[in-house]
């Protein structure tokens, strides 16, 4: 494993390990920073937290449905 530049940066895969980890538990403040760093700089993880904040909103609407409409 190579050693991090900066304790701050992620990687595009790791990014994306922390919005998945997200939706289970509060990320700690390192990586929380990191992970709103990676997004300001990055044009692909952004677009990927957009998807997994809409599966999100599907499965809660999924769980809410009643059927009765």
């Amino acid at each position: 494993m190579k050693p991090r530049i900066t304790p701050l940066r992620r990687t595009c895969r790791e990014a994306a390990a922390l919005l998945i980890a997200r939706e289970d538990r509060a990320l700690s403040l390192p990586d929380h920073v990191a992970l709103k760093l990676h997004l300001m700089a990055c044009d692909a993880c952004p677009k990927f937290e957009n998807q997994v904040l809409t599966m999100r909103a599907a499965m809660k609407r999924w769980r809410d449905y009643s059927g009765d409409a």
